[in-house]
């Protein structure tokens, strides 16, 4: 219950205040955002057109990891922009309308990725365990069924969130202490029970990213099984690693939920700044990451990279 002795009417507008404690710093901050934003953009669109292009490429990996890519590109773009709108001009300012729209689509955009690492974990498995029947079962129209899916389960789990919020009659204050407007962030500074909305968001998580990391575990759980089983040594190990690139990914995608999660339930109490920025790698280091690691350890991708450098230093030449 969060009562309010000095309420005030639901505002029109919010104020984000960044990174609340080092907003001295905020210029610093804005150097390495910067640099993730323009690596991000570069690095998917890169990737998307080798996919495009490459007629070799067209096989389930690639095409999720397009998919993977198309995500990546949506989720910086409606979180980084803003982050360094308040860093370089100071521009706090956003109406409600569009605090609950970045409510629903940062967080819709975090699941989509979770779901899509998901069927990525699901393409392993059965590239380890059925080889032979690989592009059969992972057909062009399983894979648009895969990414509709996708979609609208990141739809149904935050449709909610924004009208939950609408619903709210009464704030302790108009100022959001972070940097995009997190559904709990807004709650948080809510009057009234919002003991409901506490539940909703722990059913989010659970249901979205707590789904998925639990199956992606039981998926690489039978990879190895299935490993494991073959005499050969070289032969698994090549199995293994064709795994590599997803499993680098998957490291960095969900090691700051787990440890945010693990210090909630240790009771380790962070400083507001640090949960914050903790926050931020949730949608900042993955998109750009990806497009690097699926770049350097994956050899089709890396082929053609280094093949188009090759034109551009020939022509360089000429």
């Amino acid at each position: 219950m969060s009562s309010c002795n000095n309420s005030i009417p639901q505002p029109l507008t919010f104020v984000l205040a960044g990174i609340p404690g080092l907003e001295s710093s905020h210029g610093w901050f804005s150097v390495p955002f910067f640099l993730v934003f323009v690596i991000t953009m570069i690095g998917n669109a890169a990737i998307l057109c080798i996919i495009w292009v490459e007629k070799s490429l067209h096989e389930p990996v690639f095409l999720l990891l397009a998919m993977l890519s198309v995500v990546d590109l949506s989720l910086v773009s409606v979180t980084v922009p803003r982050m360094l709108g308040i860093f370089w001009m100071n521009a706090k300012d956003i109406s409600f309308n569009a605090c609950l729209a970045q409510m629903f689509f940062i967080p819709s955009f975090y699941v989509m990725e979770s779901g899509i690492l998901l069927a990525m974990a699901f393409d392993r498995f059965v590239a380890v365990w059925y080889p032979l029947r690989y592009t059969t079962i992972l057909a062009n129209n399983i894979l648009v069924k895969v990414a509709l899916a996708v979609l609208t389960r990141a739809v149904a789990v935050l449709t909610p969130a924004p009208i939950l919020a609408k619903r709210l009659e009464s704030f302790q204050t108009h100022i959001i202490s972070y940097s995009y407007c997190a559904y709990m962030a807004v709650i948080q500074i809510a009057c009234g029970d919002i003991s409901n909305h506490i539940v909703y968001g722990l059913m989010v998580i659970v249901t979205s990213v707590g789904f998925d990391l639990l199956f992606i575990i039981l998926s690489y759980g039978l990879i190895l099984h299935a490993v494991f089983r073959i005499p050969s040594w070289e032969a698994g190990a090549k199995a293994l690693s064709t795994c590599g690139s997803h499993l680098c990914v998957i490291a960095l995608f969900y090691s700051p939920v787990v440890f945010s999660v693990l210090a909630q339930i240790l009771g380790y109490h962070m400083a507001p700044y640090i949960q914050i920025i903790i926050d931020n790698l949730y949608f900042l280091v993955p998109p750009m990451a990806n497009p690097l690691i699926y770049g350097a350890r994956t050899k089709q991708m890396r082929e053609r990279v280094l093949r188009i450098l090759r034109v551009i230093e020939t022509k360089d030449d000429i």
